[in-house]
């Protein structure tokens, strides 16, 4: 792939100076929500939601190469990251509308990208749910939506991550045997079809091609994939791109995060860092409800750079600089 200069120098303040993206993501918003609704009675108020992302960036984006965050409720914390930290903003709608299967991706209505580039990010993240066996009207309707935020970001000449949550229309059960099944397939070849350099997208986001946890070896129960298999599908995900790609932690523990990229790394993937979010900070929002900032601070000082430390050791062995994808 080729780059603008700009970009390139975008890109370069996202990464290391190894040219790998260890970036720190927390412009979840429902996901959020969810989770501080469990310790506390009530909706969580916009000052929490904003709180809790300043004490991340304040804490964790020195150990960071960069930080991804939401225009809704991630302002404030764009003003406290790190000076070396790069910045991503997200400029998808949270959720999707859950009375149909069509997952229709929707930009923030007061965004666009250069209002993302004037807030001071060096890139835009767009999320999009895609099944690539979905009908094709569905498909080209989400196709030509891509197209639109790609032609934005070149407009701009600021880098565009897009990140694939690929999902089935007919099974809702992310976490069965059934999705498990056809999850490399639609992880991968989802992953084919945002490569054409139509969408001019320059960093892909994406899952893991299998679940790991019914991969032999790391399963507790039944075991869906021999370790044979699943490095196949690592294999394979990488010979679906020429893209540069980073992988999302889908909210595992820090844990099986390190081990599952230890394996990719293992079956040939030439991944080019993470974005990682609640891998590395979920554990703190217990502390923030009931205990308040200081115990966050606590937390995020031992248990979150604890996570992030261990996460950035790993990927220095695992992980390939993205330099490696562009002329």
């Amino acid at each position: 792939m080729v780059l603008t200069e700009q970009k390139l120098k975008s890109l370069e303040k996202l990464s290391d100076e190894n040219g790998i993206i260890s970036a720190l993501a927390f412009d979840q918003r429902g996901a959020l929500k969810r989770l501080m609704a469990q310790y506390q009675e009530g909706e969580p108020t916009v000052e929490q939601l904003e709180r809790l992302k300043v004490l991340v960036a304040e804490e964790l984006t020195k150990f960071a190469s960069s930080m991804l965050l939401d225009p809704e409720y991630g302002l404030p914390a764009t003003k406290v990251i790190d000076k070396n930290a790069g910045l991503l903003l997200a400029y998808e709608k949270t959720g999707y509308d859950t009375s149909s299967t069509k997952r229709l991706p929707d930009c923030l209505d007061v965004w666009s990208a250069k209002r993302i580039k004037e807030q001071g990010a060096d890139a835009v993240k767009f999320l999009l749910y895609y099944d690539v066996d979905s009908d094709d009207a569905l498909n080209q309707q989400k196709q030509a939506y891509i197209e639109r935020v790609g032609s934005e970001c070149v407009a701009e000449d600021i880098p565009f991550f897009l990140e694939i949550l690929a999902y089935d229309e007919k099974n809702a059960d992310a976490n069965s045997v059934e999705y498990a099944k056809a999850k490399p397939r639609k992880v991968n070849e989802a992953m084919k079809v945002f490569s054409n350099p139509r969408f001019n997208i320059d960093v892909l986001k994406v899952e893991v091609p299998v679940n790991m946890k019914y991969v032999e070896g790391f399963a507790e129960g039944e075991v869906v994939y021999t370790k044979e298999e699943a490095a196949a599908h690592f294999k394979a995900q990488d010979e679906a791109t020429n893209l540069p790609y980073i992988y999302l932690s889908a909210g595992v523990s820090a844990q099986l995060f390190q081990e599952t990229l230890v394996f990719a790394h293992e079956s040939g993937a030439k991944f080019n860092g993470v974005l990682c979010g609640r891998a590395t900070w979920a554990g703190s929002v217990k502390d923030f409800v009931e205990n308040g900032d200081e115990a966050v601070r606590h937390w995020l000082r031992t248990e979150g750079f604890k996570n992030i430390d261990e996460l950035n050791k790993v990927l220095q062995k695992t992980a390939t600089s993205w330099k490696t994808k562009v002329q």
